[in-house]
Order: structure tokens, then C-alpha cells, then sequence
């Protein structure tokens, strides 16, 4: 490109080729010899290897050794003794590759709860959902369990506070109401204080009563009893707050019945939970299937694909049913 110069411009050049400027200034640039880096001298205020081992240890010690830094250097400064600054200790930690979240249990792995219901009374699914009061800041729970098979609520109660031992006396009469045989049921419910409180598990214990629990904030793996507190809440009559506890007992006593014995649930065939629930619904779907063949007979032109099908019962109710090979290859033809 040199022999060009005497009658051309570099910028001529550089445009005829099709050649970036710059880069051309940047290669013919005779680069430029770095700076040597003078070691930095260390500050006299910094703490001696055996000064650093010194705390490391004390941080390690089993006093300690769950605490975060500004916690230790508190109770340090309380017994009358200096070490660093809580900046330094976290520098400590940091340079030793133990400056991680210290106090905190590590998150533990939650495994999928996976239930099949066949039959009422083999799953049952407990939750607590809150109630405006009268008050700001006034509440009243609603205790409710389902049966996830039948979607029947065959137990609830509404206090005015959360309590181990008002679940414990809920689930201990539900149970003797509805006649549940050892080792026949199963109860899961999500991990809030009451599901996971000891008097809850020796009670089940004693009745020899499976447990399971949903993983941590997935609302997913508590689906039926979440759904029936939204039924629940977005029914035209439900209020916004409710002038006293007797007034929240009624209402839910009403809904109770109405869901139970009146509210077509689709899950279930459009079948009322009541009905599932005590094996009353044959006879309500072979009337379905007579009334749709009778009105087959007498206008056929008006069923072109034939008579109309019934919703048949399900034969499982899962929780996160399992994905086998043939879901898997279903779903990835779906995403072809």
C-alpha cells in the first residue's frame, strides 16, 4: 500500500479497498511499551498473618460458625473483646473461600409429590385461607380439608388464629366422621406452621395416616384445596369483610353445602362432590345417557355426528401425575 502513497491520499486508499480508516492507523501504530506496575506497599494498618489466622479461627469456632459477621462482632464488643471491623471479617472470609450466606440452612431438595387418588377417602388435601374481619388488620381462618377424588369437603371450621392444636382436633374428628381405617389415607397439605407442627404429625402417627407436603412456594402441588378457596372467593355474595366470626361461620356454612351438595364440578363429570363422594352418581349418568339417546330417536337430524357422549367419572385424580414416555412423545409432537 506504501508504493501508492505519492499519488494517493491514505483516505482514498482506505476507501477504494474498502478498509476502515482506523484500523489502518491502529496497524501501522508502533504499539507502546507498557508500564512496568510497581508492587503496592502494604498498608501499615493491615492485619498480621497470625493476627488473620487468629480471627479465622474464632469465626470457624462452633460458637460462631452459623453466625454472620456483624452478629459476632456485636457479641464480641458485649464480652468486652476487638478483633477487626466487621468489613475485615467479611475480608477474612472472602480470601479463605468461606464468605457465603452463614445462618442459612441450604436449600434442601424437595422432592414432586406425586398422589393418586382411585376411590374417595384414599387422598385428602388440608389448607388455611384468611378472611377479612370487621377490622384492618383483623382476620379470621378458614380451616378446610377435601377429598381429592370427590372433591368433597368433608371437614372445616373458621377460629380467629392459627393453631397446631384447632387442626389437630379438626382432623382428629374429620377422621372419625368419615370412618377412615388404618393405613388407608392419605393427608397432604403445604408447609405452613400448622401441617408441619408435631402435635398434627403424632396424631396421624397415632392413626397410622400418611402425610406428605408441597414443595415450597409451588402453589401447584396443593391445586384442589386452592381451587375451592378461589370458588369460594370469587362467588357473587362473598364479601369483602365480614362483621363478626359468626357472620364468616354462616357464610361458609352455606357455601359448604352449596359445594358439596349443589355445585357441578367439571374435574368430576359434572357431577355435585356430594354425589361422587357417597357413590351416587351411576344412576345420574345412565339417566344422562337415556334422555340423550331418547332425544336422538325422536329428531336424529339434529345429532349429525351421532348422539351426544356423557362425561364419563375419571378412574385417577393425581397430584403431579408422573410424565411417562408416551406423555413425553405426545408433548413433543405438540411442539413440532
Amino acid at each position: 500500500m506504501q508504493e501508492y502513497q505519492s499519488y494517493l491520499s491514505i483516505s482514498r486508499m482506505c476507501k477504494a479497498l474498502k478498509y476502515p480508516r482506523a484500523s489502518y492507523n491502529r496497524d501501522i501504530r508502533e504499539p507502546r511499551p507498557r508500564c512496568s506496575v510497581k508492587p503496592r506497599k502494604p498498608s501499615p494498618r493491615k492485619l498480621s498473618s497470625e493476627e488473620e489466622s487468629v480471627i479465622l479461627e474464632l469465626l470457624n469456632t462452633p460458637r460462631f460458625c452459623d453466625m454472620a459477621p456483624a452478629e459476632i462482632y456485636t457479641i464480641l464488643l458485649d464480652e468486652g473483646h476487638y478483633y477487626c471491623s466487621i468489613r475485615t471479617m467479611y475480608r477474612i472470609l472472602s480470601r479463605h473461600g468461606q464468605n457465603v450466606q452463614r445462618r442459612q440452612r441450604q436449600p434442601g431438595n424437595y422432592v414432586k409429590p406425586e398422589l393418586l387418588a382411585t376411590r374417595p377417602n384414599q387422598l385428602w388435601s388440608w389448607d388455611i385461607t384468611k378472611l377479612k374481619g370487621p377490622r384492618k388488620w383483623q382476620y379470621f381462618l378458614l380451616y378446610k380439608i377435601m377429598d381429592v377424588y370427590s372433591r368433597y369437603i368433608v371437614g372445616w371450621m373458621i377460629a380467629e388464629r392459627e393453631s397446631d392444636e384447632l387442626a389437630r382436633e379438626l382432623i382428629a374428628e374429620t377422621i372419625l366422621r368419615q370412618e377412615i381405617l388404618p393405613n388407608t389415607l392419605t393427608l397432604h397439605a403445604d408447609r405452613g406452621s400448622s401441617m408441619k407442627s408435631n402435635t398434627v404429625a403424632q396424631l396421624l402417627s397415632g392413626l397410622e395416616v400418611g402425610k406428605t407436603h408441597s414443595r415450597p412456594h409451588v402453589s401447584n402441588d396443593n391445586p384442589y384445596s386452592e381451587a375451592a378457596f378461589k370458588t369460594l372467593k370469587y362467588r357473587p355474595d362473598f364479601p369483602d369483610r365480614f362483621g363478626s366470626i359468626h357472620d364468616a361461620r354462616a357464610h361458609c356454612k352455606r357455601f359448604v353445602r352449596w359445594y358439596n351438595a349443589e355445585h357441578r364440578h367439571d374435574g368430576i363429570a359434572m357431577l355435585t362432590p356430594e354425589q361422587v363422594h357417597y357413590n351416587a352418581w351411576e344412576p345420574v349418568i345412565e339417566k344422562r345417557k337415556n334422555i340423550l339417546m331418547l332425544a336422538n330417536s325422536l329428531h336424529p337430524e339434529r345429532f349429525v355426528k351421532g348422539a351426544s357422549k356423557v362425561n364419563i367419572l375419571p378412574t385417577e385424580v393425581w397430584i403431579n401425575k408422573p410424565i411417562t414416555e408416551d406423555s413425553k412423545l405426545e408433548i413433543e409432537c405438540i411442539n413440532i
